[in-house]
């Protein structure tokens, strides 16, 4: 009896622990199920709250002087979750919208194909009229609910390469930084890719209550999930949008650039680049069209030749050469050439100035045979040892006065230019040249390759008497924040201070001496140090090219013209400069017959619209 008592005690505590385990089963599958399933859950969540992105308002940008020069604008996304669209009026819908039915399925099933049960962008960037007349009668079509977001509005409408544009985020950005999400906006170009982070914000999360019938009926748990989106901050730039506008107005119907910087601090008062597009044209629905527009223009716009243009420097380069040559002793100030005009060897002149010119003459007549023996002189200097440990000691003082490499601040797809290395020169001509193979160099030709911002900064350089600061865009944050140390620090070139005076008593009597290239393009009442450069273009017309800087006793801008295809640069670039520097200087111009010949004229546009 005792036996059975103890079987039939066994038998029950077999069959509880059968029972414990499926029970244990059922609780592990529920949990799984309503827990760590995150799909399922957020498919029961969403039949009754919506989880709502809030938007940042992006950073708003402002000029040097408080001008507003980019805002929001509020638009409306229409969002959908494939999961709830049931039994719609499809045909009613697309009425509504102002899309074609093929439409509807084509933007429903890419939305299927992110998730059927997380919300995507149905339609992106409906306008206000459209969101109320849509919105009214929104709750009749379930699995759709609108989404507020900012655009970017430009009033000015200038500075287009320099703002840059935003656009919607693609695969390889969502990969980089999982900050966005399918349907976010990013910069894409300018200061908004560069100042992105800073721009962008943070966003937020509003989780609501909805109705069957697609109605939002308040706030979930009184908004204990809820987050407040943080916006970005708000940027000021050294530019001065006055001049920037001046200088767009000044390049209208040329080809080419203008750079203009405030010695002092490296900050960029205006970054013109022509042809140039209204900014506003990026924005919005017509984005993709537009852009496709000015991809395709023959005078391809969308280039921003100030810094992506390279170009000879043709007799702008003269003062690196004479700088170069008083740094290593090669010369002095009063070092005379003989220059024999056009019957000059190696190098012509362009006309007879005075047989021996010293290097303040030579630099107020252009002298090209002065500069070519300068640069021989250095290079062959027996203090380095050779020539090719000349050229290299040359081309490293090259790159100490910011030529061959770009100044990596916060202007994106900067080119570096280029300033040929010995090793170059060696494979082209089998080891075996000496300076007069690479003459050329000597006046800002051959392999010299520089960008107009490259060469604007030369002006700041010698304005400056030795140094500069790396040019950039920013002046500050709107929260005080410090800009990035490397664009506040100032970097010596190793030339003596003592060298630039010279040049710059050379590049003043450019404006003021009697031979001065220059001459024609002074400006009553303002000292200005410049120098005109011609430079060869084997695709065209010689660039007309100028860079300068003034007042010569307190330098406040710093410049570099490039009017490509424009010939001498008297004709076209040292007049742009002078109204240029006059307008920042004064604020407004005294030679309005100068002013309206540079606004109205055109060169040859028509034709390099077809060369291009």
């Amino acid at each position: 009896m005792k036996n059975q008592n103890r079987n039939l005690s066994n038998r029950q505590y077999v069959i509880i622990g059968v029972f414990a385990v499926v029970g244990l089963l059922y609780v592990i599958k529920l949990f799984s199920l309503q827990v760590l399933n995150k799909e399922l859950k957020q498919s029961a969540d969403n039949n009754v709250l919506r989880y709502v992105t809030q938007y940042p308002a992006r950073g708003k940008v402002f000029d040097r002087n408080g001008k507003l020069l980019v805002y929001n604008e509020a638009v409306y996304d229409l969002m959908v979750v494939p999961g709830q669209v049931k039994d719609i009026d499809t045909l009613e819908f697309c009425r509504l919208l102002k899309i074609t039915p093929e439409s509807f399925v084509e933007r429903l099933t890419k939305a299927k194909k992110y998730s059927r049960i997380k919300a995507s962008a149905f339609l992106p960037q409906v306008s206000k009229e459209d969101y109320a007349h849509v919105g009214e009668v929104l709750y009749r079509f379930p699995g759709f609910y609108f989404q507020t977001r900012t655009l970017r509005h430009y009033p000015s409408a200038v500075a287009a390469h320099t703002l840059g544009d935003i656009g919607e985020v693609n695969h390889d950005e969502m990969a980089a930084d999982p900050y966005y999400k399918m349907g976010d906006y990013v910069g894409k170009s300018g200061i908004e890719k560069f100042y992105e982070k800073e721009l962008r914000g943070k966003k937020g999360l509003k989780v609501v209550l909805v109705d069957v019938h697609n109605r939002e009926k308040g706030s979930y748990l009184d908004g204990a999930l809820d987050s407040l989106p943080v916006p970005g901050k708000d940027l000021y730039l050294g530019l001065d949008a006055e001049l920037q506008a001046y200088g767009e107005r000044l390049m209208n119907g040329k080809i080419g650039s203008i750079v203009a910087i405030e010695p002092k601090t490296g900050q960029i008062l205006a970054f013109v680049t022509s042809p140039t597009y209204d900014p506003n044209l990026l924005v919005g629905r017509v984005r993709g069209a537009n852009y496709n527009a000015l991809l395709n223009d023959p005078s391809k716009p969308l280039i921003n030749r100030a810094i992506s243009g390279t170009y000879p420097p043709g007799s702008t380069f003269k003062m690196v050469n004479g700088l170069i040559a008083l740094q290593s002793g090669s010369i002095t100030p009063a070092t005379q050439f003989h220059c024999n005009g056009p019957a000059s060897t190696p190098i012509k002149c362009t006309h007879f100035h005075g047989g021996a010119p010293d290097l303040a003459n030579a630099i107020e007549n252009s002298c090209n045979p002065y500069f070519y023996e300068a640069f021989k002189t250095t290079i062959n200097n027996p203090k380095f040892g050779g020539i090719k440990k000349g050229y290299d000691y040359w081309r490293q003082m090259t790159w100490n006065l910011g030529l061959g490499h770009p100044f990596e601040t916060d202007i994106p797809y900067e080119k570096s230019g280029n300033i040929p290395t010995g090793a170059y020169y060696d494979k082209m001509y089998n080891g075996s040249w000496n300076s007069v193979t690479i003459r050329s160099l000597g006046i800002g030709q051959g392999e010299i390759l520089l960008t107009p911002l490259q060469l604007a900064n030369i002006a700041a350089t010698i304005a400056n008497e030795g140094y500069y600061y790396p040019p950039h865009l920013i002046r500050a944050f709107g929260d005080s924040t410090a800009i990035p140390e490397k664009m506040t620090t100032r970097l010596e070139t190793g030339i003596e201070s003592r060298h630039f005076k010279v040049i710059k008593a050379g590049m003043q009597s450019v404006f003021e001496g009697s031979h001065g290239t220059a001459r024609g393009s002074r400006i009553p009442g303002i000292t200005a140090g410049g120098k005109t450069g011609t430079a060869q273009n084997p695709h065209g017309d010689n660039h007309s090219i100028f860079i300068a800087f003034a007042p010569v006793e307190d330098p406040q801008i710093a410049l570099s013209i490039i009017i490509e295809n424009g010939g001498y640069g008297s004709t076209w670039a040292a007049p742009i400069a002078s109204l240029m520097m006059e307008k920042y200087i004064r604020g407004y111009t005294e030679r309005p017959n100068v002013e309206e010949r540079m606004m109205n004229g055109v060169i040859n546009y028509d034709i390099k619209k077809k060369k291009q």
